[in-house]
């Protein structure tokens, strides 16, 4: 896969071009791994088809509604597993050369050439999301390993509190100690929290004799920087009536929340004061967008397009690094390894974001509720980059601005046909006349219909080096046009035309504080292409897997980055109302795409997305529909066990021989998928039984409330997910938050447990020959409580912390469901009339 240019000189000896050396490589699963892993799928396709028919062949006519349940039920699940499958057909792995990009671009005692990056970071709530939190993400970004002067970070504080830009303060501030301290020892990770809190060999590799001493100066610093915050979350626990003043005694800007204007502040950068040894700093910017009553501000991708035109007009770097608030820099050189991708001289161009896995701290061991998600993120986020790239997440990731702002990826040129000079010139012109002949014929079909696809590319969709082109040949700027799209703003507008960024020299600062206020009102984006085919989608809770897709559908491909040190790690939620409310906003956003005019399942055609790209998209919006038919399939046991029925007649030996090997193809798939991933057992199964429970809560909810959406208008608004504090560790596994989400599953457990009970004592009842045909059903019910089982511990665990209400509702089932069971009475033969008996006599 490394492919090296080579000169010849005149010594006779191949000296490598440095120009053309790869940052990058593939690194294919082995065939030993991959290819077994590809014969099972095809093997289980096979199988399926052959079980299907089985199934469809031969109806259980006195349970009938029941068998048909269930065929449904199994169809829908079977066309589920092709959509997750087949995408994972090409999983690969990347290695980055670091040492060549810094001997390319960043060589010591010249002036770096590695390119300009804003971070961008957003908050919300300083509530739910503390200071103290956001402000060692922010920290981790200002000591990263990377050329001050190209390195910018934004903070998004969407709810215009004085409580984050008072601890913006204080964190930079605070950065002018911890930056140089960082850089100095070359500590990992960068975040002090986290940082102070490793149970490791802090010493180990450190030789530098002061490292001691400056450590635990640093550690007292922090704890004092730890007072400041939580005094000011403190103070800002009670609301003066009058609203908060600044330090000046004019009022607070933001005091009302859903009207007041647009607020920047530059804490850091070329004028913002330098650290304690007199180096400089990044740049620190603060911005809260103008929010005003009767304007859709579109929740976080809204902040985000703000955040993309703030840089743009102030820094205008080229790339750009979003990151929640609670998802710190764990890996210094994190920023470069996106380097190796988006600078590679062979793919970059290409290239519109590097994608890093989520990764997370504060995990109980066990893992109980699937916080990790390692199998879509080891194994399915592999496979998609082995196609067009995978899909992004919403943090972790490294942007393309000119991908960004809507433009088509580069046309990869074609090698010029070669000709043999042995044949005659008449020969090879009337071969390039034929040639010429059919493509004409060819063609011109070819693009009429192109033209009729749905993907349509207007004029000023072209690529920025493109237009920059043909605005030079012409001489005229298009200004028109080029407002309609991005907006009233002739300095945004200008450094949309800068493919490798920069920003315009004649402008002053002042001024250009100016034209940032601007691009962040609220009536900026107005008649625009902002939130259509601008920046990050609108029309989605989950804005990412729009932002995403559209990206993808105009030809470019993005990159699966997993260094041996994890990137960027986060905070999970810990209790399982946190965790299911969480899955349901997932959910929801996906029920929301598909209902929009950008579902995959009609959008994009004719574009550059390809065919099984477009399979994981589908999957990423489809899968919350499978909750209905697992419900269904969850229930089946137990009615089954209540009602004496089942779903299959009596099973012959060819039957049993497509049973036994549809589980056996289903097993093999997941061993061999976790032996190319490296994904442990524990993991993938503890994902497999938070499917189950989200899809019979989170999912199933987020299906009826985007249906309500869709029909009747009424719209679901989230609150933001509770981060990690300074509380116990694990403290809140077991806290149970009453929620709605809660019933479906306390349902099942309870309907299945009952099932159990009442088979059992009908075969005890019933005696020997029974036993026989329970077993099957017992088997089916065991499968719904096993997968169930992180629930139940989470319910029954401390039984202190569980809600009175879920034990009520626990109980009104229950009694509901052992009413109707006696109702049912299934020990008793059902008649029609009078029962009548032989009295033995031949009459």
């Amino acid at each position: 896969d490394v492919h090296f240019a080579k000169t010849w000189k005149q010594t006779g000896e191949f000296i490598m071009d440095e120009a053309r050396q790869p940052l990058s490589r593939k690194v294919p699963i082995p065939s030993s791994l991959i290819n077994p892993y590809r014969m099972i799928i095809v093997i289980r396709l096979v199988i399926v088809c052959l079980f299907f028919h089985y199934r469809v062949m031969h109806p259980v006519h006195d349970a009938f509604v029941l068998w048909l349940i269930s065929v449904i039920c199994e169809i829908w699940f079977a066309m589920s597993w092709i959509l997750d499958q087949f995408p994972k057909w090409f999983p690969i792995e990347r290695e980055t050369y670091l040492d060549r990009l810094t001997l390319r671009f960043d060589k010591e005692g010249q002036p770096s050439q590695l390119a300009p990056v804003d971070f961008f970071v957003s908050t919300v709530d300083p509530a739910k999301e503390p200071p103290l939190v956001t402000a060692n993400t922010i920290l981790s970004i200002l000591a990263v390993d990377y050329p001050v002067d190209k390195l910018s970070c934004y903070v998004s504080d969407d709810g215009a509190a004085m409580l984050t830009f008072e601890g913006l303060s204080e964190t930079s501030e605070f950065a002018k100690k911890w930056v140089p301290f960082c850089k100095k020892y070359s500590i990992e990770p960068r975040a002090p929290e986290w940082y102070f809190q490793q149970k490791i060999d802090y010493l180990k590799d450190k030789v530098v004799p002061n490292f001691v001493r400056d450590r635990r100066a640093m550690k007292r610093e922090y704890e004092e920087f730890k007072i400041r915050i939580n005094a000011l979350v403190a103070k800002a626990q009670k609301v003066p009536e009058e609203g908060w003043t600044m330090q000046d005694g004019t009022p607070w800007p933001g005091n009302n929340v859903r009207d007041h204007p647009g607020m920047i502040q530059v804490f850091l950068g070329q004028s913002g004061g330098l650290d304690v040894e007199g180096n400089e700093l990044p740049r620190l910017v603060y911005v809260s967008r103008e929010k005003r009553p009767g304007y859709n501000h579109h929740k976080k991708a809204g902040a985000m397009n703000a955040l993309v035109r703030v840089s743009a007009v102030l820094t205008n770097a080229p790339y750009m690094l979003n990151l929640d608030c609670d998802h710190y820099v764990n890996n210094s050189k994190a920023v470069k390894e996106a380097m190796c991708f988006m600078m590679d001289p062979l793919v970059g161009k290409k290239v519109c974001y590097v994608q890093f896995p989520q990764r997370f701290d504060s995990i109980d061991r066990h893992d109980r509720y699937a916080n990790k998600n390692v199998v879509f993120f080891d194994i399915n986020m592999k496979g998609l980059d082995g196609i067009q790239g995978p899909i992004y997440v919403g943090t972790g990731c490294v942007f393309r601005r000119q991908a960004l702002y809507g433009y088509d990826a580069p046309k990869t040129k074609k090698p010029p046909s070669r000709t043999c000079n042995c044949w005659p010139k008449w020969c090879v012109c009337c071969f390039c006349f034929g040639n010429r002949k059919n493509k004409k014929k060819v063609t011109k079909p070819k693009t009429e219909k192109k033209k009729r696809l749905f993907f349509k590319k207007e004029e000023n969709q072209s690529p920025a080096y493109a237009l920059r082109a043909e605005t030079q040949k012409a001489g005229i700027v298009n200004q028109q046009k080029l407002e309609k799209k991005f907006g009233q703003s002739a300095v945004f507008v200008a450094s949309t035309l800068l493919e490798n960024g920069g920003t315009l020299r004649c402008d002053s600062p002042a001024s250009l504080l100016k034209e940032a206020i601007h691009v962040i009102g609220c009536g900026y984006e107005d008649k625009t292409d902002w939130g259509k085919e601008i920046g990050w989608i609108y029309g989605s809770v989950t804005e990412d897997i729009l932002t995403g897709f559209k990206m993808h559908c105009h030809g470019w491909r993005s990159i699966y980055c997993i260094p041996k040190r994890p990137a960027f790690k986060g905070s999970a939620p810990l209790n399982l109302s946190d965790r299911l409310n969480q899955v349901l906003r997932w959910a929801l956003g996906s029920i929301e795409i598909f209902f929009s005019n950008h579902c995959p399942l009609w959008y994009g055609y004719g574009g550059g997305l390809k065919f099984l790209e477009r399979f994981s998209y589908i999957n990423s919006i489809v899968y919350p529909w499978t909750s209905i038919p697992l419900l269904a399939y969850c229930t089946l046991p137990a009615i089954c066990l209540l009602t004496g029925k089942f779903i299959t007649p009596e099973l012959s030996n060819l039957a049993s021989i497509w049973y036994m090997s549809l589980f056996i193809c289903i097993f093999a798939t997941g061993i061999l998928e976790m032996r190319w991933a490296r994904v442990a057992v524990d993991d993938w199964w503890r994902n497999e039984q938070f499917w189950v429970i989200g899809g019979v809560s989170a999912h199933l909810f987020a299906v009826f409330q985007g249906l309500l959406k869709v029909i009747a208008g009424v719209d679901t608004s989230f609150t933001v997910t509770t981060k990690a504090g300074d509380d116990e560790e694990f403290s809140e596994l077991y806290t149970f938050k009453w929620t709605t989400l809660l019933i479906p599953p306390t349902t099942l457990l309870l309907l299945n447990f009952i099932g159990v009970v009442a088979g059992i004592s009908n075969a005890i009842n019933n005696g020997y020959e029974s036993w026989g045909p329970l077993f099957g059903k017992l088997f089916f019910a065991f499968w719904v409580i096993v997968h169930l089982y992180p629930f139940l511990k989470g319910l029954l665990g401390r039984q202190n912390r569980t809600p009175t209400i879920v034990i009520v509702w626990s109980i009104l089932l229950a009694s509901i469901i052992s009413l109707l069971w006696v109702r049912v009475n299934p020990f008793l033969a059902k008649t029609d009339g009078p029962l009548l008996e032989e009295c033995g006599l031949d009459c």
